[in-house]
């Protein structure tokens, strides 16, 4: 990305062009419905050229006349050139309006934002424990594409994926023909309670950590409800690990992405401008309030 930083305010994001400020017309090509409250989107330019490039971990504007615009996470692997990929959970007066769209619809789009997951640096040739919960998934899909599509250069990969129900697994088509199919790659799937046609595990997703008992020479990366990445971390504390080892992602956190909203901020970090991934040490010295 180029340091064209002409036009911007006194606060732009290093290396932001100023053209990331303002939406680029983009048309959605596919949706796809996950679960009964989650559609994939995927959104291309209306020339063909690629929209923009961004890494595992960062966030996209997604804008919608008339409905408003928020950041979603990019679900979609950097591997893919010509297409960006959101999966969003129907949960407000703009997802409702991005679910009600049809296939051939435009939309306006922008990024990327944030500080992407360390998937060529901190990540490469180690071992890796994905933990994901609910919609918690989208984010790390980005990451676990990216990681098959260069399967050589990382480690074992263990994929920990629970949700209420069967009906709410994310991908769960992909995770089961293509996911659990991967070499040196081990797949675990829970749902919270019991269910007529599931023989698979039942049970909360830090319980089940604790049943698998990875062993503490990994790499892991964790998203999913508040409430459970805090029981998770419990979790992987309790087996060994360390913080420095734990990876999240505080997307949810952001608004603007450029550090002028001020909602994101806590204590001397802006989550969409030292985030949205962070080391789970980082976020320790973060005020409590977080």
């Amino acid at each position: 990305m180029s340091d064209n930083t002409s036009g911007c305010s006194g606060n732009c994001v290093p290396g932001m062009k100023k053209d990331m400020l303002v939406p680029q017309l983009a048309v959605v090509t596919d949706i796809r419905t996950d679960t009964p409250d989650v559609k994939t989107f995927r959104v291309k330019s209306l020339d063909g050229q690629p929209l923009f490039d961004h890494m595992p971990g960062q966030c996209a504007m997604l804008t919608l006349p008339g409905s408003g615009e928020a950041m979603f996470s990019i679900t979609s692997s950097p591997t893919h050139k010509d297409y960006k990929e959101f999966s969003i959970k129907r949960c407000g007066m703009l997802t409702e309006a991005l679910h009600a769209m049809e296939p051939g619809q435009e939309i306006g789009i922008r990024g990327p934002y944030g500080k992407p997951f360390p998937v060529d640096t901190e990540f490469r040739g180690k071992k890796l424990l994905f933990i994901a919960g609910g919609i918690g998934l989208a984010p790390l899909h980005s990451v676990i594409d990216y990681v098959r599509a260069n399967r050589d250069a990382y480690g074992h990969m263990d994929i920990l994926y629970g949700s209420r129900s069967a009906a709410d697994l994310v991908d769960l088509d992909q995770i089961q023909t293509e996911w659990m199919k991967e070499k040196d790659t081990d797949v675990y799937l829970t749902i919270d309670r019991p269910q007529e046609g599931w023989d698979g595990h039942v049970g909360f997703v830090p319980s089940y950590l604790k049943e698998l008992a990875f062993k503490p020479d990994c790499t892991a990366i964790i998203c999913g409800p508040p409430i459970m990445i805090k029981f998770v971390l419990q979790a992987l504390i309790e087996m060994g690990f360390d913080k420095k080892q734990v990876y999240t992602t505080l997307e949810l956190k952001m608004k603007c992405g450029i550090g002028k909203c001020g909602r994101c901020n806590i204590g001397s970090k802006f989550v969409c401008k030292d985030g949205p991934v962070f080391r789970c040490d980082e976020i320790d010295e973060l005020p409590g309030e977080y």
